[in-house]
């Protein structure tokens, strides 16, 4: 038998169809155990409940489920439901406390790599949120729309032949983020001028107790005067005097109540929802920053040291990534990776050098063999690294520092690709590797190193007119998103130039 011992006042009662139905009110939790010879139903206090409210919460409980055969006598309160029902997984479930999700700083977990980096780098620099391809373009495009008018008693009926005149469209109001309906009292003061100085009636509307409202119809795109006239003419109380005006609108929603109050008195009666259209909600980003905030540097640090190695050795540019996975209040090291473009070039910096070699896309990789290595060893299957002198991946540990991470196991041996995972850069992500982070799900990346010309992360506009940045991280127009930081901070030895034109 499943128990499930709910903390909510409104019951879910269903004798017959289901075998076992849980409910509860106030204090109680009451258990329904239906079999096809006997009927069970009993109910057991909560343990919190105190003595002197049992009788009335009874009493309560008898008036709700006529027939409900308790005995008040018995106290459950120190064994709970176990003297009735036998402990099974789903009941500890059950009854075990809500998982909280961790939020704030988290515990660095020890690794030889980092352990070295944690106090000197800890609680360091600047997360600068970056900014969505729509915020930083957005013009507050201005569209215009029509509206018109009628009878209280008559806007349901105006309302429900304007969405007749749309059948494809289900949504109640086209234009979400404006109010479909406003009192003559909330229009804006240049529209209340203009329309009470229209007309006798439009005076009358504006100068009595109003029994008049204002109806937004759509834009004005989307129909025609006379399409609008035929059909608000079979309306009864709008046929007369029939009102059809065009007024300017903001197309996009507003992305603070400040704009929607400005808006609310230049345009028409604005909503704002408490998010942010055009990208991450500001509470996600500030909560997403203040996880990552005091960690954040001692990654970087680490990416920093890789980018090096990479370097002095020849294989690739001074280019480095970190993966760490973060998870009820732990961070931990999963992937290290540097720049490898020049190692099958036999350290001779000349030709295009191979772009799937950048350190971003070789981290994922690595992340990746460590899944399969698992699966394959707890199958019983060998485990073959690739054969780096004539793989174009380059995916396989070069440096120590790769080896040694390469050789821990993955925290989460059921993971899916890098689902969730964090990245942190030196230099902003190519296109390419962009597009990399995005389909293997990372949940977060940050960056030190903003490469204007190059990046695929930033919507920043390109200089010299190279273009519109594309701001991959956060794009309506693909099926994932993540949050993304560009990180700054004061003292950090700067690694060797990169041309600004390179791909990282």
């Amino acid at each position: 038998m499943v128990v499930r011992q709910v903390e909510v006042c409104r019951p879910h009662i269903d004798l017959f169809s289901k075998s076992i139905v849980k409910a509860s009110l106030g204090n109680f939790a009451i258990i329904y155990r239906n079999t096809a010879a006997t009927p069970k139903r009993r109910a057991y206090f909560h343990p919190s409940s105190s003595q002197a409210r049992r009788p009335r919460l009874l009493t309560a409980v008898h008036r709700r489920y006529p027939g409900l055969q308790m005995d008040a006598t018995q106290d459950n309160s120190a064994a709970g439901p176990s003297s009735e029902v036998c402990q099974t997984p789903e009941l500890v479930e059950a009854f075990a406390p809500p998982k909280t999700e961790h939020r704030g700083p988290s515990e660095i977990l020890s690794n030889p790599l980092i352990d070295d980096l944690k106090e000197g780098h800890t609680r360091r620099g600047v997360l600068i949120p970056l900014k969505t391809t729509q915020e930083v373009r957005q013009d507050h495009t201005i569209t215009h729309a029509y509206i018109t008018r009628a009878p209280t008693k008559q806007a349901n009926d105006v309302i429900t032949a304007l969405r007749n005149m749309r059948p494809d469209d289900n949504s109640a109001n086209p234009l979400p983020h404006l109010r479909r309906c406003s009192k003559p009292g909330d229009l804006p003061a240049h529209l209340k001028t203009q329309f009470m100085n229209d007309s006798a009636v439009g005076r009358q509307i504006h100068t009595a107790k109003s029994t008049w409202i204002y109806i937004i119809i759509g834009e004005v795109k989307d129909f025609t005067r006379e399409e609008l006239a035929e059909v608000l003419s079979i309306v009864e109380g709008a046929e007369t005097d029939l009102f059809i005006e065009k007024i300017p609108i903001p197309l996009l929603a507003p992305t603070s109540q400040v704009q929607a109050a400005m808006w609310s008195s230049q345009f028409w009666p604005t909503v704002y929802r408490k998010n942010n259209p055009l990208g991450p909600h500001p509470s996600i980003v500030a909560r997403g920053t203040e996880d990552i905030k005091d960690d954040a540097s001692v990654w970087m640090a680490l990416a920093h040291r890789v980018a090096l190695q990479a370097k002095e050795t020849g294989i690739g540019e001074a280019v480095g990534a970190v993966i760490v996975q973060r998870e009820g209040g732990k961070v931990e090291l999963v992937g290290v990776a540097g720049d490898a473009r020049w190692h099958q070039e036999c350290g001779l910096l000349e030709g295009t050098s191979n772009p799937m070699t950048h350190c971003v896309v070789r981290a994922i990789s690595m992340v990746a063999q460590k899944l399969v290595r698992h699966e394959r060893r707890a199958a019983g299957l060998p485990f073959t690294a690739p054969n780096l002198e004539y793989d174009a991946f380059q995916d396989g540990p070069l440096l120590e520092i790769e080896k040694q991470c390469f050789e821990q196991e993955h925290p989460n041996k059921d993971g899916y690709l890098c689902h969730g995972l964090e990245l942190y850069v030196t230099h902003e992500p190519c296109v390419s590797c962009s597009m990399g982070i995005l389909h293997s799900r990372m949940g977060k990346a940050v960056f030190a190193t903003h490469m204007p010309r190059s990046g695929g992360l930033s919507s920043d506009d390109r200089p010299d007119g190279g273009g519109r940045g594309l701001g991959l991280f956060w794009r309506r127009e693909l099926n994932w998103s993540l949050m993304a930081w560009e990180w700054e901070r004061d003292g950090v030895p700067n690694l060797p130039p990169l041309d600004p034109i390179t791909h990282v």
